[in-house]
């Protein structure tokens, strides 16, 4: 498995029953949770810092997962933390963030250093979240700089699960049904 690598001796830890796309990369200090799913060309780089993702997540086509080093002015320096039913939409970029339980990343955000993304989140397609915000829970999010829109309706909120629910059975359908192709 090449898209596996390990970095100064530390290889990514995939729990049991996790969906990786061979045409992904994950490098580092990377721990992924049970029944989480990481989909074609995703880029993830736990090398200066760690990446841990929760159980039953889903990290869509072509985003691109970083952290920020340690140093003296930020100790900790920030690693990239996301929690359990996540869902982050296609080309998103995750930089050094923390992202709580049953959040929605809209495809195309920016989400950037020292961000907090609280619980029961949605964060519209194309929004930048600058360094250091936190984005309190039951809201919608959007714009660049994103602007808390308004709250969550409950069927939105039962949504943010759902999504996750669809993409645990779209990596078990990819887990027992995808099989490369030789010529």
């Amino acid at each position: 498995m090449n898209y596996l690598r390990s970095y100064k001796g530390i290889c990514p830890d995939i729990a049991h029953n996790v969906y990786i796309d061979e045409s992904a990369v994950l490098v580092g200090d990377i721990k992924i949770g049970p029944h989480s799913s990481v989909w074609p060309f995703v880029a993830a780089r736990g090398d200066v810092n760690h990446i841990r993702i929760g159980q039953r997540t889903n990290i869509q086509d072509g985003s691109v997962l970083h952290v920020t080093h340690k140093n003296s002015d930020n100790p900790d320096g920030y690693p990239l933390v996301i929690g359990d039913d996540v869902t982050i939409g296609h080309k998103v970029m995750l930089h050094g963030c923390t992202i709580k339980d049953r959040v929605l990343v809209g495809m195309g955000a920016i989400v950037l250093d020292g961000v907090t993304i609280e619980e029961e989140v949605m964060i519209g397609a194309g929004s930048l979240v600058p360094p250091g915000k936190t984005l309190t829970s039951g809201y919608l999010y959007v714009g660049s700089p994103v602007k808390q829109a308004r709250l969550l309706t409950d069927k939105e909120r039962a949504f943010l699960k759902k999504s996750a629910d669809n993409y645990v059975q779209n990596k078990n359908d990819y887990l027992s049904e995808v099989k490369g192709i030789t010529r």
